[in-house]
């Protein structure tokens, strides 16, 4: 089967095609549409062409064509979570639940609006902010949840008003063209469009002068070049980028506690989460026993090809990124001591089995650099000043977790993380109601929530003299 592009409403071959490679093998598995210039300029002005009749509609309106989406979704839910688990690599019950979860954006959306709100009114003026749409959005989303992210871009600009250009990454196109075939049967033409390519064409999509905004999620050095694309036509920027996020166990925390939460925090999805758990600060008190604890939770993991039963953790998702953290674990041995992995399994496919590093300096690559992979380095601290200054000391600032029996000590040292989110005794608790965005290098601008659909909206501000 080859999955094909939308472009203004219709299913479309791309001018060539793109091979798609599944990481628990190494193998290609499918094929795809892939556009060229060409086919990105016409999918630019079909939905330019679409922006005035689809922003015309209420935002009911908007809102009930993404429960159709959620629906058809929904309907075929075991077909896409069995595409996703092949082109990323998640077990298949982590890939349900990224497909549930896209279901429930999609719905949650729906249901938002931003309508006029008065700022002041008086018998001489009456002041209302309006939200208006801002055009076509392109929402370029990463390989690690590649449906879940998309959807989280895509339901608030369309409720918002705007139409959407997505284009997934070129390693996990699937599921996101198998969207744009259900949207093909339900939204007006050009209103939803789907491009994919081989990582040539995001530069004139996010430079282009009939795109209005970006919404972008991935590395931090992709990001800076988003922003510089953009800059000609000063368009409106949502940035998602890394995270180097520290976990720290605070003197009160039992190693037998804290190393199943941490596991988890560190572990999820590969390790390929933007906001896991990258670097861990331990009390000298119960390092070693949090090393050997982490040590036999990674031993017991099951690793293997995500569609079968009981599995745990699958491969890494791309060869780059495989190759990538081999570095890591070499250079991890020459500097620290490794407990638990270290060596690549002897199989096809990219798995790397959970590995955690300790007596590392901070120095090292993999404190400094956001791994992005299931490699965990066990970092020592004697004094929590110094261990926040080192959680700290990095230029990213997306997230951060805090481990503690006393949740009020957690929250107060939480406010002294430069993170855009820290969670104390959980972690990864993203509720759709609630925007995040990331501090420093980590990102621009706020996701979901209220914040989030208005940030794909621009504020009109309309005066009124009544006498």
């Amino acid at each position: 089967m080859t999955y094909r592009m939308l472009i203004d409403g219709a299913l479309t071959d791309g001018a060539s095609t793109l091979e798609v490679v599944n990481p628990a093998t190494g193998r290609v598995f499918a094929s795809c549409a892939r556009a060229d210039q060409a086919q990105l300029e016409l999918a630019i002005a079909a939905a330019k062409r679409a922006f005035k009749g689809w922003s015309s509609r209420s935002s009911s309106e908007r809102g009930m064509y993404l429960k159709q989406l959620a629906d058809a979704l929904e309907a075929r839910l075991p077909e896409f979570a069995t595409l996703l688990t092949k082109e990323q690599g998640k077990p298949l019950d982590q890939a349900q639940g990224e497909v549930f979860g896209s279901i429930m954006a999609l719905r949650f959306y729906a249901e938002l609006d931003t309508p006029p709100k008065i700022l002041s009114e008086t018998a001489q003026e009456r002041v209302i902010e309006h939200r208006t749409p801002l055009g076509v959005v392109a929402a370029i989303a990463p390989w690690n949840f590649p449906l879940l992210l998309m959807t989280l871009k895509l339901a608030p600009a369309l409720v918002a008003g705007n139409t959407v250009i997505a284009k997934p990454a070129p390693t996990t196109p699937l599921t996101t063209l198998l969207l744009g075939e259900l949207a093909a049967e339900l939204f007006p033409p050009g209103v939803f469009t789907t491009i994919a390519d081989a990582n040539d064409l995001g530069a004139y999509l996010t430079s282009h002068p009939d795109v209005a905004a970006v919404s972008f999620t991935g590395s931090t050095a992709t990001g800076r070049k988003v922003v510089a694309s953009g800059a000609g036509t000063l368009k409106r920027l949502m940035l998602e980028l890394g995270g180097n996020d520290a976990a720290i166990i605070l003197d009160d925390m039992t190693a037998a506690d804290a190393a199943p939460r941490i596991f988890q925090a560190a572990m999820l999805n590969a390790g390929q989460i933007c906001l896991a758990a990258k670097r861990i600060y331990a009390p000298r008190a119960i390092y070693d026993e949090l090393c050997a604890e982490l040590a036999k939770l990674a031993q017991a993991a099951v690793v293997d090809d995500g569609l079968k039963p009981g599995v745990q953790i699958g491969p890494v998702q791309n060869r780059a990124q495989y190759e990538k953290l081999l570095g890591y674990l070499q250079e991890a041995a020459r500097e620290g001591k490794v407990v638990a992995g270290g060596e690549p399994l002897d199989r096809a496919g990219f798995f790397i089995p959970p590995t955690i590093v300790r007596d590392l300096p901070d120095s090292a690559r993999l404190v400094q650099e956001e791994q992005f992979g299931p490699v965990l380095p066990i970092l020592v601290y004697d004094d929590l000043d110094d261990a926040i200054a080192r959680a700290n000391n990095t230029e990213y600032g997306l997230g951060a977790t805090i481990w503690t029996s006393n949740p009020e000590r957690g929250a107060s040292v939480a406010m002294r993380i430069d993170t855009g989110v820290t969670w104390v005794n959980r972690h990864l608790e993203l509720p759709f109601n609630i925007s995040m965005g990331g501090a420093k290098q980590s990102g621009l601008g706020r996701q979901q929530g209220i914040e989030g659909l208005e940030a794909f909206s621009q504020a009109k501000v309309v005066s009124i003299a009544l006498s």
